[in-house]
């Protein structure tokens, strides 16, 4: 029997909720925090429901059941690893990147990123305008809830992902200028209605960062201008939430992970992270295990920090990514301490904390090939968590 066939249909352990919309959850104190970064993998049963249903095999209404089911499971298994913070793994989506636009009057549009073995990815394009959020993040919060007592985070979609929705000579009469006010108005609206709906924590989805220091053909859109005008639409966004609404924001980077394969590995952290330092950010998640030279990340950043200190700003936390989402080999909670102890020698451990390198399921429909199926990719998502919660747990008792 799968593991998900098996739960209480109420995770939790009793912990409060999430409390006052917009107030974030307080960072612990004394210990590093710990939290995921959104997606899981969905299991095989419901990625054939989400089939089934585009061909009028089964209705609308039993495709949201099975939903509903992997969003319990999902909620059980992580109140199980003990982790502070939880999600619903994405479930019901099927992208990171489409929702605000489901159902809504969109086309295939140009590619995103091709993947290191060859895949590839597009991005929906608006086919009419103007630009309008069609769905929102709030709504997975709102189902979630029903579901655990646990705080809740939700990752959102980044302004810069749904900057490339649009042409840049823009849409009809719809100037670029046009869509690009809608698009950050709907983001401050995303990120809100995530808190008011009962999020402690939201984190915006930037993997377009890393990929967009990409110089070749793989990435048509990318390249240095490009980088920058997404880190202002991310800032432009964060400037209309209030300072404690900001402070519960992160920002995540990684290289892709889809189908087990990357999208900008190959890209040098030492491009990026000075560049990502300047959004005004809560928080951030770095991916980190999955790199050659985990202790260079660290040191990187430490780098960035103490540069933000020396021009007298608010130095932010970091999560640093300890397990890796594309290997199926599962990190031990030793592993976990030694690297967050190592990087504690570079990033202040007040401000250091951990989390996985990137989500591990960003796509619904997803074959997880280095791992045999999603439903073992599934498995292997939860006993990986269940290392970085412990192994998080080891560190702070070293570095007490």
């Amino acid at each position: 029997m799968s593991a998900d066939a098996v739960g209480s249909g109420t995770a939790g352990n009793g912990l409060a909720g999430s409390g006052v919309a917009g107030s974030g959850l307080a960072w612990p104190v004394g210990e590093l925090p710990t939290e995921q970064v959104g997606s899981l993998p969905r299991p095989g049963r419901l990625q054939r429901a989400v089939l089934d249903a585009e061909i009028g095999a089964i209705s609308e209404e039993e495709l949201a059941s099975e939903q509903d089911l992997a969003v319990r499971a999902t909620l059980d298994r992580l109140a199980e690893t003990g982790s502070p913070i939880v999600s619903d793994g994405e479930q019901r989506r099927q992208s990171f990147a489409s929702y605000p636009l489901a159902g809504g009057d969109v086309t295939a549009g140009p590619v995103f990123a091709v993947f290191a073995d060859g895949h590839h990815r597009v991005v929906p394009r608006l086919a009419t305008a103007p630009f309008r959020f069609s769905s929102w993040a709030a709504s997975d919060v709102t189902l979630a809830r029903a579901h655990t007592t646990l705080p809740l985070k939700q990752a959102v979609i980044s302004p810069s992902m749904l900057s490339l929705t649009v042409p840049a000579e823009g849409l009809g009469g719809y100037t670029r200028s046009e869509f690009l006010e809608d698009v950050v108005a709907g983001c401050v609206e995303d990120i809100r209605r995530s808190f008011a709906a009962g999020a402690s924590r939201v984190s915006i989805d930037f993997t377009e960062g890393r990929l967009a220091l990409r110089r070749d053909v793989p990435a048509p859109w990318a390249g240095p201008r490009a980088l920058g005008g997404f880190i202002d639409l991310i800032n432009r966004v964060l400037g209309e939430l209030t300072d404690s609404e900001r402070q519960a924001v992160g920002v995540h980077t990684c290289p892709g992970n889809d189908n087990d394969s990357a999208h900008s590995a190959d890209v040098d952290y030492a491009e990026l992270l000075p560049e990502l330092f300047q959004i005004e950010a809560g928080y951030f998640l770095v991916q980190a295990a999955g790199e050659p030279d985990q202790d260079r990340v660290a040191r990187l950043i430490g780098r960035e920090i103490a540069a933000l200190r020396a021009a007298g700003r608010e130095a932010p936390r970091v999560l640093l990514g300890v397990t890796n989402p594309t290997n199926p080999k599962l990190e031990t909670a030793e592993q976990v301490r030694d690297q967050l102890v190592r990087a504690a020698r570079f990033v202040p451990p007040e401000l250091l904390g951990s989390t996985d390198d990137c989500g591990f399921s960003p796509y619904l429909i997803d074959e997880k090939p280095r791992h045999g199926s999603p439903d073992h990719a599934r498995d292997v998502a939860f006993a990986k968590i269940a290392a970085r919660v412990r192994g998080t747990q080891l560190a702070s008792e070293v570095l007490a």
